[in-house]
């Protein structure tokens, strides 16, 4: 199994996009993905067209037994988005009260870690949408994942976004003593702007070895594929921002570390 985190401390950079646009194309190259959504503002649940205010089993059910997480409960809460080889766990706007219910829990941080352990066979790819800000949710995908992705925009305000996720990652990566591998993604590029076209440059200058060497551009059937709660690449696969995922995703796999070992959390 492979696990992927998405991740960013700015909203509105492209975190479910890059979820369900990998997503996506994984399973329609025959591979099992579950998709998690720890945001509380449940965009993932939303893009498959379930309503975070309403779900009564979701992501929130595994933070309650005190940093446990029964054997049965993670296949429980899984639901399929209605393309083969595509499932999510939901998320409910309850998640956001987990901050001050974690503060009395040991193990609160490694929730998810054990829930994914119980999975370990029946997926091959696992990939998390993140909430934008630091706290339990986000410590337990970075405990989770083998591989960090960091959407940002091309755009200042992005960039300066990512300056924060970047001391996060580094605070984290120090408490847990251990490298996470991370790799920026810019998104929502438009080579028609010089703002785009400078911060991608900016990007490259200083996030050098870590970044991505493309770009996934703006492209409104990202935006389409939404509103019909389809993965991109099933809604239009030959249009520009699926091309880009797919050569995001052939990057990633040829630059993946070692998964071959089961999660520390499964033992």
């Amino acid at each position: 199994m492979k696990i992927w985190a998405v991740a960013n401390q700015k909203g509105g950079v492209g975190k479910t996009t890059t979820v369900v646009g990998l997503g996506g194309i994984l399973a329609q190259q025959g591979h099992r993905v579950l998709m998690i959504d720890l945001d509380p503002h449940g965009s993932l649940t939303s893009y498959f067209k379930q309503n975070p205010d309403e779900m009564e089993l979701s992501v929130y059910q595994l933070f309650q037994h005190k940093g446990e997480v029964p054997q049965q409960l993670p296949r429980q809460l899984i639901l399929n988005t209605g393309f083969p080889g595509l499932d999510f766990t939901p998320s409910s706007t309850s998640l956001a009260m987990l901050e001050r219910q974690a503060v009395s829990q040991g193990g609160a941080g490694l929730v998810i870690s054990k829930t994914i352990a119980w999975l370990w066979d029946d997926y091959d790819y696992v990939l998390m949408d993140t909430p934008p800000i630091l706290g339990v949710l986000l410590i337990n995908a970075l405990a989770a994942c083998q591989q960090l992705l960091l959407p940002v925009q091309t755009e200042f305000l992005a960039i300066k976004g990512l300056e924060r996720m970047m001391r996060t990652l580094q605070m984290v990566m120090r408490s847990q003593k251990r490298e996470l591998p991370y790799l920026v993604v810019p998104t929502m590029f438009d080579r028609r702007t010089q703002a785009s076209v400078g911060s991608l440059r900016l990007l490259r200058q200083t996030y050098d070895g870590h970044i991505w060497p493309s770009a996934i551009p703006v492209d409104t059937r990202f935006r389409d594929a939404s509103r019909a709660g389809v993965p991109p690449s099933n809604y239009e696969s030959g249009c520009r921002g699926v091309l880009a995922y797919g050569s995001l995703l052939k990057y990633l796999m040829s630059h993946e570390p070692d998964s071959s070992i089961k999660h520390q959390a499964s033992s």
